[in-house]
């Protein structure tokens, strides 16, 4: 059994109480006017996220399956695309570069626990991805992660430690196997 006082730290909210009423309000605007909107309407979800505090670029693609957590830590740079059931738990800082793409099923999660703790306190370290990512499908990036610009993770990869630019990465921990070479489109 645990003592009253590690039982009294879990259950208090690390949120304050505004936070909390505007978190609800999204809860309600991404149920509804987000997820229903129809797939072209990009512009119509990009201003929802920025009305809700995150600094989205108006050219962004983000699918109307995706599941925001607290939008105003959220940053997305220019032609970027988050596609579906992408989940963005961004109880930390987020930020995503330009032309990111993050495929289908991806977990950006920037939220974790102190279990070294008795209260297992709720940590939020940011998470950085750079300018020309590609995350393939089912990818989960830990907190406190740091993806170099143009790196490539593998299909259902997990990374839990910053990877380097301008490699391909896989596995579970994603390590990098090659360097990312680019060659001119035509």
């Amino acid at each position: 059994m645990e003592p009253y006082s590690v039982q009294h730290v879990r259950l208090t909210s690390p949120w304050t109480l505004r936070q909390r009423l505007v978190r609800l309000l999204w809860y309600f605007t991404e149920a509804t006017l987000f997820r229903f909107s129809p797939r072209p309407c990009y512009g119509w979800r990009n201003f929802l996220l920025r009305l809700f505090g995150a600094k989205v670029h108006s050219s962004c693609r983000i699918r109307s399956t995706v599941k925001i957590e607290i939008p105003w830590n959220l940053t997305v740079g220019a032609q970027t695309i988050i596609g579906d059931d992408v989940i963005l738990y961004c109880l930390g800082p987020v930020t995503i570069g330009k032309r990111v793409t993050i495929s289908q099923l991806g977990h950006i999660c920037a939220g974790t626990h102190d279990f070294t703790k008795a209260g297992f306190p709720l940590l939020r370290p940011p998470i950085e991805i750079g300018d020309d990512v590609w995350l393939a499908a089912d990818v989960f990036v830990g907190p406190g992660v740091k993806i170099g610009t143009g790196a490539v993770v593998g299909a259902r990869s997990s990374v839990f430690t910053d990877l380097p630019a301008w490699q391909v990465c896989v596995g579970t921990p994603a390590k990098a196997i090659k360097e990312r070479k680019m060659e001119p489109s035509l």
